[in-house]
């Protein structure tokens, strides 16, 4: 399977297996291991999104808002859940209002799931750990 290294967004090609110990970038050599969320712009979020065989979970958000700087630790321990399942991902919408504008971002927090590079699930509100990785599972 195709996966993004979180850390320099090369693709590395991964066997896929139900848990891993270890699996390293080819490029820059760190860990594909890493479940902190990346975050992405306008640059860089098709690049990621189409090169990924993962299901990739979105979060737009903006740093002055409250639910979202609640959810924010929800967010960051789902993540550590599924490494190598899901690659969860940060867009920051004051940086990024293009890609605000083209998925019609209209309330944040949003969370939306990419699989295949297409969207199909959202979900708008903040959202506590358990939920979060429960919707995530039934991607995976």
């Amino acid at each position: 399977m195709k996966v993004v290294c979180p850390h320099c967004f090369s693709v590395n090609n991964v066997p896929k297996k139900e848990s891993y110990k270890k699996a390293n970038c080819g490029k820059c050599k760190q860990s594909l291991l890493d479940t902190h969320p990346i975050e992405l712009d306008d640059t860089n979020f098709d690049e990621v999104v189409v090169n990924s065989d993962l299901p990739v979970i979105v979060d737009f958000w903006a740093p002055w808002c409250g639910p979202c700087q609640m959810m924010a630790p929800n967010f960051e321990k789902s993540a550590t859940k599924f490494p190598l399942k899901a690659l969860y991902v940060k867009v920051n919408t004051e940086n990024a209002p293009n890609l605000s504008a083209r998925f019609g971002i209209r309330s944040i927090p949003t969370l939306i799931v990419f699989k295949n590079a297409q969207e199909v699930h959202r979900v708008s509100g903040a959202l506590d750990e358990a939920s979060l990785s429960q919707m995530v599972a039934q991607f995976t």
